[in-house]
């Protein structure tokens, strides 16, 4: 039985986060495990390029650290193949021949591109490369033909306009060149890990994360920050759980649920201060790091190796991108001297 082939990845713009962990990093441990599947995971350093191309070092660093908390939550380079985006130059060919396949309109009523556009207040002034990233994105998933693609549901329309483009060229050329992915979503109602602070996102970019590199101390300190009841003033008050984010991140992390559930009676009840159960967090989010951030200070000891690992992982997804390129030019129609 054939594996099924699958592309994940993350923009390299800094340090991974919880939110990160348990919205797709544990998951794809999980797949390598399994044996399912033949794993491919893309750290996408031309995509972040997109809307970082003046601060170039700012990727440059965070490649590596990206890199290490892959290996840190256990994702195994002998199971899964982790690469370098901008190291497979078959996937920018491809991404010149989808574009003539996708029209202005189309990539303006993208909803996921409309509201980054609008996050990232860039108005009219939207750098080419960030307008058209959903097409680089199809390049990468069909150079792989890859099967899955695990993403969160605002991504939901970039796999669409994949398939679109898939259909597209399979009938325009004639040939099933391109394989048609499927998006992989989070279970209903899971959404995403909110913020320390309680905004709905866990986010670099608004300050309220948890880093998976994060020492004992840090982590220590921004949970005793965490949002909680502002009407809870007194221990003896009764506390609100809903929109709580100690109670959320307790829901999500902790795998004694009694014990969760009897906090949370204990809390509306009164006579349970927030002290003690940022604490009880705490420690619970220790037992899922500490290991985490121990096998990343080991790798971190041999960056050379690291860097070798990536290397090595980009020659091999280079080699798959420049099968599915020759299929794609030769379809077209372009491989005149071969």
């Amino acid at each position: 039985m054939s594996k099924k082939v699958v592309l994940t990845g993350d923009r390299p713009t800094g340090k991974l986060h919880l939110g990160h962990y348990i919205g797709s990093l544990k998951n794809r441990v999980a797949m390598q495990e399994s044996g399912e599947y033949d794993s491919y995971i893309m750290i996408a350093d031309q995509q972040a390029l997109t809307d970082n191309a003046r601060d170039p070092e700012k990727i440059r660093n965070s490649l590596l650290e990206v890199a290490l908390d892959y290996l840190a939550v256990g994702i195994d380079p002998q199971k899964s193949t982790i690469f370098v985006q901008s190291q497979i130059p078959a996937l920018a060919e491809l991404n010149l021949y989808y574009l003539n396949l996708v029209t202005v309109s189309r990539l303006e009523r993208n909803p996921t591109v409309k509201a980054e556009i609008q996050q990232k207040n860039f108005e009219r002034s939207i750098p080419a490369g960030f307008f058209t990233y959903p097409v680089s994105q199809a390049a990468d998933i069909t150079a792989f033909k890859a099967q899955l693609v695990p993403v969160g549901d605002d991504q939901e329309p970039m796999i669409e306009q994949t398939r679109e483009i898939v259909r597209s060229f399979n009938s325009i050329y004639g040939k099933e060149v391109l394989v048609e992915p499927q998006g992989v979503f989070p279970p209903k109602g899971s959404g995403r890990l909110p913020g320390l602070d309680g905004n709905a996102k866990m986010s670099k970019s608004l300050g309220n994360c948890i880093y998976l590199s994060d020492d004992a101390d840090t982590v220590r300190k921004k949970v005793m920050s965490m949002y909680t009841d502002p009407n809870h003033i007194h221990v003896e008050d009764p506390g609100q759980v809903e929109g709580n984010m100690v109670f959320t991140y307790l829901d999500i992390f902790d795998p004694d649920k009694e014990e969760v559930s009897r906090l949370k009676q204990h809390y509306q009840a009164g006579g349970l201060g927030d002290v003690k159960i940022k604490r009880y967090l705490n420690e619970v989010l220790e037992a899922q790091l500490a290991p985490i951030r121990k096998r990343r200070e080991e790798y971190a000891k041999d960056v050379a190796s690291v860097y070798q690992m990536l290397k090595e992982g980009s020659a091999k997804a280079n080699a798959v991108a420049e099968q599915t390129l020759a299929e794609v030019r030769a379809a077209i129609g372009v491989n005149y001297f071969d």
